[in-house]
């Protein structure tokens, strides 16, 4: 055999041996594909990939206490429709391993927890955390529901002995995005509030969604919009001095060369109307 075949030869082999890895490839990467979609239309097999999770935590966590993040999780896991979750902080922020998105805190004797919980659009597709976390997830509304539609609530819980007795549940409309969450205080009438964070990458912005403690703890809170970017903004204010936060909406000019603002317009809460109304157009308003 001429040394020109063997160098043909042994370049066939090569060839023929590199095709049969790439198929073997494709076909467990398409393995792993069907694996997963049978996974989120199932919602039994979904529930035990969640139970293994929570079992591997609680292995390697050792320091358990009464309603800890872990026994939450299993709450709402097994307290919530198929496809319920506790979501998680984007991995972008400098938390290596994913943060839960819970506030825990002390009042009156009482511990209770914020949390914010992604929930499964019934008769879809259940969610993945990841495909409704983080920045490129705020571009969800302009996908089709292949990912399935999610819906995020906030929710309070208070911690009774070894469980957890829910206080009560408020919607946060948005569906997907979700960045962080904080407890913080409007000074203009020392009230505290949940402010929940969404990045908002189709305006190059954020939004928050803050919900006020208005009538203590217990009671259902009010929610009030605000949002960044780079040619839009809305601000909390106290406008006209009542118990609601009211804000302003800022007006901006976009000349080509430079966009600025140099107005702004107050909206103020009705409570009669339960909305935000222009106060220099009463005809213009707005829910939250």
């Amino acid at each position: 055999m001429t040394y020109i075949m063997k160098k043909l030869c042994l370049f066939s082999f090569i060839l023929l041996l590199s095709s049969s890895l790439f198929l073997a490839c494709g076909d467990k990467s398409k393995d792993k594909d069907q694996g997963q979609e049978e996974v989120a239309y199932s919602p039994g097999k979904d529930s035990d990939i969640q139970q293994y999770n929570l079992e591997q935590k609680r292995k390697t966590n050792k320091n358990r206490t009464p309603c800890d993040t872990i026994a939450l999780t299993e709450y709402i896991l097994q307290n919530n429709p198929a496809g319920s979750y506790l979501a998680e902080f984007d991995r972008t922020l400098t938390y290596n391993v994913p943060k839960s998105a819970v506030i825990y805190f002390d009042k009156d004797g009482s511990r209770y927890v914020f949390a914010v919980v992604a929930k499964s659009k019934p008769g879809e597709r259940l969610i993945e955390l990841k495909n409704v976390i983080g920045y490129d997830a705020s571009f969800i509304d302009y996908d089709s529901t292949k990912l399935g539609t999610s819906f995020f609530y906030l929710d309070l819980f208070r911690c009774n002995g070894e469980t957890f007795e829910p206080v009560w549940e408020a919607p946060i409309p948005s569906h997907g995005g979700f960045n962080w969450m904080q407890l913080e205080l409007w000074p203009d009438k020392n009230l505290s509030y949940v402010r929940v964070n969404f990045h908002y990458g189709s305006g190059i912005g954020h939004i928050d969604y803050n919900y006020f403690l208005i009538d203590g703890i217990n009671a259902k809170p009010h929610l009030l919009m605000t949002y960044e970017g780079i040619n839009f903004k809305r601000t909390i204010a106290n406008v006209n001095n009542d118990k609601y936060p009211d804000y302003y909406e800022w007006v901006y000019y976009d000349l080509g060369s430079k966009v600025y603002s140099n107005d702004k317009v107050p909206f103020v809460w009705v409570e009669k109307q339960k909305l935000y109304v222009n106060t220099r157009n009463k005809k213009q308003t707005r829910p939250y």
